[in-house]
């Protein structure tokens, strides 16, 4: 049995965890992945749990709440019309192949190294979240063809890596190729869902050695922060989104392009051992 102590620690560290995660995702429409990633792999380590694994963990477990959210907003956005089927139905296939690409490729990988590429990554999305401006464009219509056989298995493999959904890079993308941004959030939340079930299907078959996995984790899915993350996002995300229609959001974007930017500067920098 899990120590008591132990559990009670978990809990309350990823109830706050949980809570601002929801916050963010409903202020400034960032998928939660983006902080949950980071916020597990640092609650873990100081409870104790490390080894070379920790960061598969990580990553499972943030798809796992992203099959969760996902739907909700698929679901949520789909009733107002919002999703373009037609892209999710031409990206989702490539978009789940690069999925499973990155959960084989992630197995293989050591925590520093996925730390590391978080991090780098982590780094290139606050970039565009602190500069990106919204007339920027590739061109007038999503790619298609070779293009799109390329870049949609990139899109899901480079999530994986990240443990996030469809926002980060699919938002960018699409808006970047001239789809309107409330269409490419909402579009967005149906290639998280392309991600994230295949990946944390795999990663339930991924073994973790006991004496380096937390308490109640199946795979490398922890359980207790799986459930934790979801019933505290359910409660706070509607909080976030009455923020957004309070405030501008625009400036918390950029504050939290430089937040992003230091929590992956972190993580690369613990990946090199400095």
């Amino acid at each position: 049995m899990p120590d008591t102590l132990l559990l009670v620690q978990m809990l309350a560290l990823l109830l706050v965890i949980g809570a601002f995660a929801g916050v963010l995702a409903g202020l400034l429409g960032v998928g939660g992945g983006i902080v949950l990633v980071p916020s597990f792999f640092y609650t873990f380590q100081t409870l104790g749990y490390g080894g070379p694994q920790l960061m598969q963990i990580c990553l499972a477990t943030s798809l796992a709440t992203i099959v969760v959210t996902s739907i909700r907003s698929v679901l949520s956005h789909h009733k107002k019309g919002a999703v373009d089927w037609h892209i999710l139905k031409t990206w989702g296939p490539g978009i789940a192949l690069g999925a499973l690409a990155g959960v084989a490729v992630a197995a293989s990988l050591r925590s520093t190294t996925l730390q590391g590429i978080f991090g780098i990554l982590g780094i290139v999305i606050g970039a565009y979240l602190g500069l990106g401006r919204a007339h920027w464009r590739l061109g007038t219509a999503m790619p298609a063809g070779l293009p799109r056989a390329v870049a949609s298995p990139v899109v899901g493999f480079l999530s994986v890596l990240m443990g996030i959904g469809g926002g980060s890079f699919g938002v960018p993308l699409m808006s970047l190729y001239g789809v309107p941004i409330h269409r490419a959030v909402a579009t967005a939340a149906g290639f998280g869902l392309t991600i994230a079930v295949p990946s944390v299907a795999g990663f339930l078959f991924f073994e973790v050695s006991a004496a380096n996995r937390p308490p109640l984790t199946v795979g490398a899915v922890n359980l207790v922060a799986f459930a934790v993350v979801i019933a505290m996002t359910l409660v706070t995300a509607p909080m976030g989104v009455r923020l957004a229609h309070a405030m501008d959001p625009k400036p918390l974007r950029r504050v939290f392009a430089v937040f992003l930017t230091l929590v992956a500067l972190n993580m690369l920098r613990k990946s090199l051992g400095w």
